[in-house]
């Protein structure tokens, strides 16, 4: 058996080392407060002395682990005596070291551990999934979500020194994809109804039309909701550029023929159920004459984690090659924003945050992603 001896400011800064130099499976045998050496020990905080071991045979047996365990049984039972009788005797002493009722009761828990076999370092470990879990429960992480993300979390990371923030951001900064695609032909929106397609359509046509002083055409094959042609023609009237409704797949080839000078072209779609297949091909006809790949997929960051896979799988049909997230200025957490990323499987071009347009399109950066998924940052 390997024992060594530690001194530590805390337990924490103990767990870390006895994992990193004897690995999970090691086991606390004693601990005790101490003082640093020399006149100015006496001024400064205690010291912890931490004792630890672990088996360096490869086999263990049943009967090895049961001899080992009743020694450390006794020595803590020992220890717990004479914290006992410390507390009892000396009022004083309880002054100087007010964490010694906590101590007792941790050590009462290594005393049941111990008892079951159970490693301090595996409770340890069991302790801060448990958190991490909480943490992404509380930011509206996707329960499927969390799960791919614990299981990276253990597969990489749990061996590792880092706080396990920073461990989640660098896996969510691994998964993040953003477009860099420029935004050149026709350009077509697909997504469910009441997500913001035709004004994130405004948006996108103001800023290419009004600040990069490109020559933009609208296309609209939203006939079906009230007002909607009637919102995007006032746009394009205010913005000065051409606008085409389309009824028939003939009449979106003559829209489409009729705007080729156009150095963009953004095609606004009829919002579908994703449950729909029929809708679903329908509209796959429709955008078929377009002939484009340019194809986003546009969902609320509002939507709940149930429909977000039933809208991504939906979709699929349609071929989306990225996504764009809307009205995040209508939620207080934004983990939606990494379950949407996580299930529709494809780069985020665009993320929009109020009605004005053009203006509310957030600019992007995987950073910035991060730090709002985790309620490290905000829209406002």
């Amino acid at each position: 058996m390997l024992i060594k001896r530690y001194i530590v400011n805390n337990m924490n800064e103990a767990m870390t080392r006895i994992r990193y130099e004897l690995g999970k499976d090691a086991i606390i045998i004693s601990q005790r407060k101490i003082r640093k050496p020399g006149i100015k020990g006496f001024f400064s905080n205690k010291l912890i002395e931490v004792t630890a071991a672990i088996e360096n045979s490869e086999k263990k047996s049943d009967e090895v682990e049961q001899l080992k365990i009743n020694p450390l049984q006794s020595k803590v039972k020992e220890i717990l005596e004479n914290k006992n009788k410390e507390l009892k005797e000396t009022t004083n002493d309880v002054k100087e070291e007010p964490n010694l009722a906590t101590e007792l009761k941790d050590m009462k828990k290594m005393l049941e551990n111990l008892s079951k076999g159970t490693s301090p370092l595996e409770n340890e470990e069991e302790s801060i999934i448990k958190e991490i879990e909480e943490f992404l429960e509380k930011n509206d992480f996707d329960a499927e979500v969390i799960d791919e993300i614990l299981v990276e979390y253990k597969n990489n990371y749990s061996d590792t020194d880092a706080l396990w923030i920073d461990c989640i951001k660098e896996i969510l900064s691994k998964k993040i994809r953003l477009t860099t695609q420029s935004i050149e032909g026709a350009m077509v929106l697909v997504g469910p109804t009441g997500v913001g397609k035709t004004t994130t359509i405004a948006k996108l046509a103001g800023r290419l039309a009004l600040i990069e002083k490109r020559k933009v055409g609208l296309i609209t094959i939203d006939t079906y909701r009230i007002g909607a042609v009637e919102q995007l023609k006032t746009y394009a009237e205010i913005m000065n550029i051409p606008f085409k409704v389309v009824i028939t797949i003939k009449e979106m080839e003559e829209a489409i023929e009729a705007l080729k000078d156009c150095d963009v072209i953004l095609v606004d779609t009829t919002g579908r159920s994703s449950k729909n297949q029929m809708q679903i091909s329908e509209l796959r006809a429709f955008i078929s004459k377009v002939k484009t790949d340019n194809i986003h997929l546009v969902i609320s960051a509002t939507t709940k984690n149930k429909d977000i896979s039933a809208i991504t799988e939906g979709f699929r049909a349609l071929n989306y090659k990225n996504t764009i997230i809307t009205k995040l200025d209508e939620t207080t957490v934004y983990g939606s924003i990494i379950n949407i990323i996580y299930k529709a499987k494809t780069p985020v071009s665009f993320l929009t945050v109020g009605q004005n347009v053009p203006d509310d399109i957030a600019e992007l950066s995987v950073d910035k992603l991060v730090k709002l998924s985790l309620g490290e940052d905000n829209i406002c």
